[in-house]
């Protein structure tokens, strides 16, 4: 599992023109799903997510996780981000899972996130969305379960 974070000053989701789902202060996260995948990259990631400490302390240092500044988190299913880039011009898929398949996986990512915080919102999965956001810093960190 792969998931890019970025810290936000605010973010939203838009499937048809039409506002899927938006957060305000937090993070927003690119979700990449693995073949290999399974229950342990789900809880170590939802773990990762929630306790990273990206947001600034008083004395302007990262030194504070997402539930340390009551923030909103927006989990979005990015299939892309797991593709094999290293050789050629066109990127390949096959350590993606599968789409009927990832997305069980991700439905249970999301319900195993929100049982451990309450502010969470995501995508539509398996949909052309346009994702805004306002990057905070601009702070962007890659996450590896």
């Amino acid at each position: 599992m792969i998931c890019v974070i970025q810290r936000v000053q605010s973010a939203q989701v838009l499937v048809k023109k039409t506002v899927s789902s938006e957060i305000g202060v937090g993070l927003l996260a690119l979700i990449g799903i693995e073949r290999s995948d399974g229950v342990f990259e789900i809880e170590k990631m939802v773990q990762k997510l929630l306790s990273y400490r990206i947001f600034s302390d008083s004395k302007k240092k990262m030194n504070l996780s997402l539930t340390d500044v009551d923030g909103e988190l927006l989990l979005v299913s990015q299939f892309t981000l797991v593709a094999e880039t290293k050789s050629g011009l066109r990127p390949g898929f096959s350590s993606a899972m599968s789409p009927e398949l990832a997305r069980p996986f991700f439905e249970k990512f999301v319900v195993a996130t929100k049982s451990k915080y309450g502010k969470v919102s995501c995508g539509a999965f398996g949909e052309d969305m346009e994702v805004n956001l306002i990057n905070d810093g601009p702070v962007t960190f890659i996450l590896k379960a």
